[in-house]
């Protein structure tokens, strides 16, 4: 069957044109590979040749097609040499003017219906379009590192992207074995925008004294599920990198409040302490981080109360039951969807974006432990609590006791809003609705795209669909309460969802 494109030019023999390159030989098509630093590009077809050979060995590909793979890699000499591409791909600097020059020179030497393809991952097509003859042929392809790997392909249309160039480079990611995602050109496309509250929830837990570095991300990883906590993957990306998407997308939203960078990540991006690429970065290398110290704790209570229902917390009262503590039947229904539940001395409440302190205050509890959310209560190795300014050490032992006997480990932090977990969820799923409510992408789009680009074990708005809307709103609410930080504002489209009782991954009529 015929490739959609059958010559590629690729533009920047780094990692990510290297890894492009070899995708596109992997998919049967010539590929000429062109960069500026004198023999760069052999070398990197050197390095792709080698990888096809480490593929074969592992049986992954046959020798056959690894060596067919690397016979359709050349070097480009110059740009004249893409006269014949039908698809030109560019994985330069990130600076718009060296993209606009670039694509205006392939203008006067390749075809009319060439299709040129910017794998940028934060600079607006539109403007990286502007001035060409042909603007209509610009478009977005943004692979992630390393590309031969990872599936996922955002497939970029700007103002000016005809339908017909986004659907013959979607066809061709899917030629090429990969997984692409529609979005609109607007700040960060999905992932480099939606990602933006998983690092800026941690870094606010961390300077409001709420947990150590080594807890939020000990929470992330056994409570929230995520693979990585954000410190670790701040490490892993370089901390230096990931600001410089922060402030792009920060300063291309106009400073908007959701996405301002941390000062303590300003910090230590000046300090040079960039992570792994570094030896230190948050954490030393080659240690890694540290083991978190196990919480202290009481007996297990012989009886739990379910006082108020919650969809979240049903499971944790199924796993509380099935170790062999008697659950009293619940009492009421909780209309924000954070549960309630009775052990010993301790009202747990799980988090609605309050802190334990003020709940006690605002509800007449005593003893209140503010439990944090888990991504899923039946299976979680981990829980955060907090305890509120006067809940007894009696009742914080209970609670953590609780959880012991079933199996749980516990993590106790100070009294923040929001905890660590909820207030994550929450500010994820809000920025994926608002990507939904501004065309960047619809919602199976997002969904896909941060599970496929960031690796997360579940799309956000799959994730609070399933959770609860009602609960998720509750978060921001009382988060943006409670601080007067407007990036907690609610985007509509969640309001509107709860509003309506339906789902943020429902099909829009």
């Amino acid at each position: 069957m015929a490739l959609t494109f059958s010559t590629v030019g690729v533009i920047g023999a780094g990692t990510m044109g290297a890894g492009i390159a070899q995708v596109a030989a992997q998919a049967g098509c010539a590929v000429k590979l062109f960069d500026a630093r004198e023999g760069a590009s052999a070398a990197a077809i050197a390095r792709n040749t080698e990888s096809l050979k480490t593929l074969a060995a592992k049986g992954k590909l046959t020798a056959e097609d690894a060596t067919n793979a690397a016979a359709r890699m050349r070097p480009a000499v110059d740009l004249g040499d893409f006269h014949d591409c039908d698809l030109v791909i560019e994985a330069i600097v990130e600076e718009l003017a060296a993209k606009r020059a670039l694509f205006k020179q392939l203008d006067a030497i390749c075809a009319a219906d060439t299709v040129y393809a910017s794998n940028t991952s934060s600079i607006s097509i539109t403007a990286i379009a502007a001035g060409l003859a042909r603007p209509e042929n610009v478009v977005g392809m943004h692979f992630f590192n390393p590309a031969p790997i990872l599936p996922l392909v955002e497939i970029v249309a700007g103002r000016l992207t005809s339908t017909d160039t986004v659907d013959r480079v979607e066809i061709a990611a899917r030629e090429w074995k990969k997984t692409p995602v529609r979005c609109t050109s607007s700040p960060g496309f999905i992932v480099n925008r939606v990602a933006r509250p998983f690092y800026g929830e941690a870094f606010r837990v961390l300077e409001c004294g709420g947990a150590d570095l080594a807890t939020v991300d000990l929470v992330l990883r056994e409570a929230g599920g995520f693979k990585m906590g954000a410190f670790e993957l701040l490490d892993l990306i370089g901390l230096d990198v990931n600001l410089m998407v922060t402030k792009s997308v920060w300063n291309a939203y106009y400073q908007d409040a959701r996405y301002r960078p941390s000062v303590t990540q300003e910090e230590m991006v000046a300090g040079g302490l960039l992570g792994r690429k570094t030896g230190r970065g948050f954490y030393s290398y080659p240690e890694g981080s540290p083991r978190a110290s196990a919480s202290p704790f009481g007996p297990a209570p012989q009886l739990v109360q379910y006082l108020m229902e919650s969809d979240a917390l049903d499971p944790l009262a199924e796993r509380i039951k099935a170790s062999g503590i008697k659950v009293q039947a619940r009492k009421e229904d909780d209309p924000f969807g954070a549960g309630r539940i009775r052990a010993g001395n301790a009202s747990i409440c799980l988090t609605d974006g309050r802190t334990a302190t003020q709940t006690a205050f605002e509800d007449d509890l005593a003893n209140v432990v503010m439990l944090d959310l888990a991504r899923d209560f039946a299976t979680t190795k981990r829980v955060a609590l907090a305890r509120g300014d006067e809940t007894s050490t009696a009742a914080l032992a209970d609670a953590v006791g609780l959880f012991r006997a079933i199996g749980v480990e516990v993590s106790v932090i100070d009294d923040v809003p929001g905890m660590i977990v909820g207030r994550t969820l929450a500010m994820l799923a809000n920025e994926g609705a608002d990507a939904v409510l501004q065309k960047v992408a619809d919602a199976a789009g997002v969904d896909t795209a941060m599970k496929l680009g960031v690796n997360h074990p579940e799309g956000p708005l799959e994730t609070a669909d399933r959770i609860g809307l009602i609960l998720m709103n509750t978060i921001l609410v009382n988060l943006q309460g409670h601080t007067g930080d407007e990036r907690y504002r609610q985007s509509l489209l969640l309001q509107r969802k709860v509003w309506s009782g339906s789902t943020l991954r429902a099909q829009e009529e």
